[in-house]
This record gives C-alpha cells, sequence and structure tokens, in this order.
C-alpha cells in the first residue's frame, strides 16, 4: 500500500500546476486547491450531504448504500452513486487506497474541527497528496459554509440560493425564541437506539436544532462535558429523574412501543402522550447525521414545541425543501409515507 501510495502522490506532483487557489478552511489551515474541481471525496455523512446538495455532479460516491426507504427522496442520477465508505466518524470503513483510487482533486470534512480531525486531515493529506478541507459543520454556520464551499466548488449562486434559506428559517425563529423566558421553554429529551436510552447532551452537534428551536435538552451536564462528547447512555431510571416535557426520536422502534413499555410510564411526556417521531429520509431531521439535512427539521421542531407561533403546512413546507435541497419531487404516496407519523 505504501508504494501505491507514493506512486499516486508523484502523479499528482507531476500535475502540481493545476492546484492553483489557495483557501483557509475552518480550521484555519491554508490548503491549495485546484482552479476547477469536478471530483469530491466526502470524508463522512455530512460532507456527502453538502456536496450532494451544493454539487452533486462533483460526488465521487456514498459513505453507505442507501435503504430502500431512502431511495425515492434523492434524485435519481445520484442514488446510484458507488459506495465509497469513510475516513471519519464511527466505523471508518475508507483506507488511503480506495480514496486514491477514486482519483479526487479535494478531500472534504464537514462537521467538527476539533483537533482529532486536524490531525487526520495533516496526516491523509501528506499521505496522498490530495488537499483535504475542514469545514465547521456547526449548526449556526450553516450560512458561511454553504457560502464558503459554494465559492470553493465554483457554484456561488448555488451556495448563496440555500444559505438565503437557512438564514431567512434561522431569522424567523430567533425574533420568536428571544421573547421566550428561559423556564417558559419545553423540556426536551431526544431518544436514540431502539430502547431511547441514547441521547445527546446539551451543546452537543445532535441536539442543535432542538436547542436552535427554543427547547431546553434536559440532558444538560454543562459546557465541559459537551465539549467532550456529543452522546451518553442513560438509564430509565435517569430519564425518569429528568422527566421531560417532550421526546423526539427518529427510531421506529422505540416509537412504535415506547407507549406500551410499563418502564417508560411515569415519564411525564408518555403520560401525556407527547413522543414525536422525526422523519429520517432521505437523511434525519434532527441528526443521523447531523448535517444540513436538518433545516427542515429546525422548522419542524419550532412547530412543535410552539404550536401557537409558528403555524405552516408540512406537506408544502417538505415538498419545497426537498425540491430546492434534495432536487427531487416527491410523489404524494411517498410524501405522506415520510410524515405519517411526525404529525403534531
Amino acid at each position: 500500500m505504501r508504494r501505491f501510495i507514493q506512486c499516486a502522490f508523484l502523479m499528482m506532483a507531476a500535475t502540481a500546476t493545476a492546484y492553483a487557489v489557495e483557501v483557509t478552511d475552518s480550521a484555519g489551515r491554508t490548503v491549495t486547491v485546484p482552479d476547477t474541481i469536478t471530483r469530491i471525496y466526502a470524508a463522512g455523512p455530512p460532507a456527502s450531504i453538502i456536496t450532494y446538495m451544493l454539487a452533486p455532479e462533483k460526488l465521487t460516491g456514498w459513505p453507505r448504500a442507501h435503504h430502500a426507504y431512502e431511495r425515492p427522496f434523492i434524485n435519481e442520477a445520484y442514488r446510484d452513486l458507488p459506495v465509497t465508505g469513510r475516513l471519519t466518524g464511527r466505523g471508518s470503513t475508507a483506507n488511503l487506497e480506495v480514496v486514491i483510487g477514486l482519483n479526487p482533486d479535494l478531500i472534504l470534512d464537514f462537521g467538527s474541527i476539533r483537533q482529532t480531525y486536524v490531525s487526520l486531515a495533516e496526516k491523509t493529506q501528506e499521505q496522498t497528496g490530495i488537499p483535504y478541507l475542514l469545514i465547521d459543520g456547526r449548526f449556526e454556520n450553516t450560512p458561511t459554509a454553504l457560502r464558503q464551499l459554494g465559492k470553493i466548488l465554483g457554484v456561488e449562486t448555488r451556495g448563496e440560493e440555500l444559505a438565503e434559506y437557512a438564514e431567512n428559517l434561522f431569522s424567523e425563529i430567533d425574533q420568536h425564541i428571544a421573547t421566550v423566558k428561559e423556564d417558559d421553554k419545553p423540556r426536551v429529551y431526544l431518544a436514540r437506539g431502539p430502547e431511547g436510552l441514547e441521547t445527546g447532551v446539551a451543546g452537543s452537534i445532535n441536539t442543535e436544532i432542538i436547542e436552535r428551536a427554543g427547547g431546553r435538552n434536559v440532558a444538560d451536564y454543562g459546557p465541559e462535558i459537551a465539549r467532550q462528547r456529543n452522546l451518553v447512555s442513560m438509564s430509565i431510571e435517569e430519564v425518569l429523574d429528568l422527566d421531560p416535557d417532550i421526546i423526539v426520536t427518529w427510531d421506529r422502534q422505540f416509537y412504535d412501543q415506547v407507549y406500551q413499555n410499563p418502564l417508560w410510564q411515569p415519564v411525564r411526556a408518555v403520560k401525556n402522550r407527547a413522543v414525536y417521531f422525526a422523519p429520517a429520509a432521505p437523511f434525519g431531521w434532527i441528526d443521523k447525521p447531523p448535517s444540513i439535512n436538518r433545516l427542515i427539521g429546525l422548522k419542524w421542531m419550532t412547530g412543535l414545541l410552539y404550536p401557537d407561533h409558528f403555524s405552516f403546512d408540512l406537506e408544502e413546507e417538505v415538498r419545497h425543501f426537498y425540491r430546492l435541497f434534495y432536487q427531487v419531487e416527491i410523489s404524494d404516496a411517498d410524501l405522506q409515507q415520510l410524515i405519517a407519523w411526525s404529525r403534531y
């Protein structure tokens, strides 16, 4: 493998004159990229989503194969791109031979810019000779990321269009949330996994939209814990002690059994039948993964938490978002299947 990488690096060095533009990524790294980028290797699922939304023709492949229920919500021209694995996150499946063999102009990671990811980017770029960009994937950075990548990828108009959607949504929500007292904000628990006992801590990338929509994440362990980790495992006793007003989940197995499960019966949200299912096709509305896909989830979440203030036609909003961001027209049947359990 080392010889393969060395040979590939020499071949890239021979064409280095094409690499003429210096850009600064979100980690403050100066990276030289081609004048024209035509092939992008997405280091993980969040990067594949933002690339697909901005410039799907440049995406070399998906980190994993799409499930059957996800496929109708991805533009037909890009559903069957190769499965290329991932370099970052849980269950990394790609190796550098695979990456180099795809002949990308750029490796893109969208998400955390902690030192762990900076080190991976530096090491991978050094070993392959392929420029590697880190773009801040925090939800609040969405408009900036879309404009930044739109410019780098040569699709500035597209980047601006999507960034404006995000900015308008943020502005609408922020104006209302600013008028809500902290004690009046609903207390929310994100139930992950089939038993609902994994959750995202307050301040984590996994629960950003709950907090941005004006919810109080009951799994609040302080900023220090949030900096160290995103997800924690809970016991049912801990959930009972937190006693959330609202539970949100994207796990259908948990949602199907929570109202019948005696362990969950004493929880306030269950007693009040305030457990809500967030759609997850083609990508999650809350996280799974935490990328630009969460914008539609933010709209949905604000309607859930503040129905008297945020009133909108969910079907029309979903059609508009999927047309704009996923570049797909949804059939009536697929739309109903997507949002069947998400209504308030």
